[in-house]
């Protein structure tokens, strides 16, 4: 009787279309290639809005700041993605503010070896 329920709310869960890490069933998951994270235009785009949003926390190179010194080298793409989009502790989530594609281009930012020593 117990995996039935299981199953049962498993099947109840995914077909309102939501899987298990938040996003909507059906939404591309974020891909973080090589290729992208070394794009020039993806770079810009994400430098552009560093210094529009998130220099006023974290300063120009992720120290100094208000926020703590950020270490990029030490993350994955997809854990800045996740802190980026949905905030922690202070930060905010900006989900609501940037696109994913938008998004996607701060944490190529942020991972580039142009970003930060």
């Amino acid at each position: 009787m117990k995996i039935v329920s299981i199953l049962g709310a498993a099947t109840i869960i995914f077909s309102f279309g939501f899987v298990a890490d938040g996003a909507l069933a059906g939404e591309a998951p974020v891909e973080f290639t090589e290729a992208y994270l070394n794009d020039p235009a993806t770079f810009e785009q994400g430098k552009k809005i560093w210094f529009k949003q998130c220099t006023h926390c974290h300063g120009f190179k992720a120290y100094p700041g208000k926020a703590p010194k950020l270490k990029p080298k030490r993350y994955t793409p997809e854990f800045v993605y996740k802190r980026v989009t949905k905030g922690f502790k202070k930060m905010p989530a900006w989900e609501s503010v940037y696109t994913k594609e938008e998004l996607m281009a701060v944490v190529a930012y942020v991972k580039n070896r142009k970003f930060s020593p």
